[in-house]
């Protein structure tokens, strides 16, 4: 029995479609897996931020509270949105451009002891760099009045 051409046609279609969809599946669960999500101290600290899984967080480095240990590379640092701060640990050399009382974003989770281990940081040399969340953060901030870089815990 020979296929007709109208059904190789429509055979030809149904596998161009099926290839396509599984086409842009597959490019859809990259951007997935390669989305990372920005979060403030504030949001980490009320515990909105996915759990198991990475995402930034952004703010202010609290000057004062860079701690270098006796390996050279781990550092501790706490970053504030001038409403909360959270603790980070990182293991790494640190950016050029990373100050204390300056603007900096973490990549990382957090750990079981509650404090965020960050696997790449990286610092921004102005806040006009600052992601709209945490710029919006810092200005509601100023405006309440607490516009000192040390925040509350």
């Amino acid at each position: 029995m020979a296929i007709k051409a109208r059904h190789k046609r429509f055979i030809l279609i149904a596998i161009g479609l099926a290839l396509l969809g599984l086409a842009a599946m597959l490019i859809l669960n990259a951007f997935k897996s390669n989305m990372v999500f920005f979060y403030t101290p504030t949001q980490v600290e009320k515990g909105e931020v996915p759990k198991g899984t990475g995402f930034r967080v952004g703010g202010l480095v609290v000057p004062g509270s860079l701690k270098r240990q006796d390996d050279g590379l781990t550092v501790r640092f706490e970053i504030t949105d001038t409403a909360k701060t959270i603790p980070v640990i990182y293991k790494g050399i640190l950016p050029d451009l990373f100050k204390e009382g300056k603007g900096v974003v973490a990549q990382g989770k957090v750990g079981a002891n509650g404090q965020f281990e960050a696997s790449e940081v990286l610092a921004k040399h102005d806040e006009n760099y600052m992601p709209p969340e945490a710029a919006e953060a810092l200005k509601r901030a100023k405006e309440q009045g607490n516009g000192s870089l040390v925040a509350p815990k």
